[in-house]
């Protein structure tokens, strides 16, 4: 997703708004910094569809939005367009919300939660034991200990990690929470 793109359409966006509301809604508002106020919050939602920021932009359009509406709602702008841009800002903000909330990582990737469970291959044995070996995971040479004898090219799951040493089993052995 091009990020310049979604800017500037957001940038044509709030001039074209602003261009309908100098034309036709300002000569009939008493205060146009509620329409401003208003365009520049609708402007921050389509922003806030763009930029993954977790709601911080949207929040703040929508205060624009509400804002604005307060001081436009003292003029003989009908009530029902107010209403209906509020909830629409809100359902925008809720529905980038939810989107950003998904897109949030859920499980752990590094560290022992993320290498304990993992299958790797042996890659070599230590010359004076075949319980040792070695193991490449996650861009890093780790040294293994099996109680059963490891072979290269052995396919085996990480049970533990004591300090340096990986505990690893057969790969077609049940893991400890299993």
């Amino acid at each position: 997703m091009n990020i310049r793109r979604w800017l500037a359409a957001a940038l044509v966006l709030g001039l074209s708004g602003a261009a309908v509301a100098a034309d036709r809604i300002i000569p009939v508002v008493q205060n146009p910094l509620g329409i401003w106020l208003m365009l520049f919050g609708v402007t921050f939602l389509v922003v806030e569809a763009a930029v993954p920021n977790y709601g911080v932009i949207g929040l703040g359009g929508v205060v624009m939005f509400v804002v604005g509406a307060v001081i436009v709602s003292h003029a003989d702008v009908p009530e029902p367009l107010l209403l209906g841009l509020g909830v629409a800002s809100a359902v925008l903000l809720a529905f980038l919300l939810i989107r950003a909330l998904k897109t949030r990582p859920r499980h752990a990737v590094s560290g022992d939660a993320g290498l304990v469970g993992s299958v790797t291959r042996v890659t070599g044995l230590q010359a004076d034991s075949v319980h040792r070996g070695w193991v490449h995971l996650q861009g890093e040479r780790w040294q293994v200990h099996s109680p059963v004898p490891l072979q290269p090219g052995q396919k085996v799951r990480v049970q533990a990690r004591h300090g340096l040493t990986l505990e690893v089993a057969a790969a077609d052995a049940a893991s400890p929470g299993e």
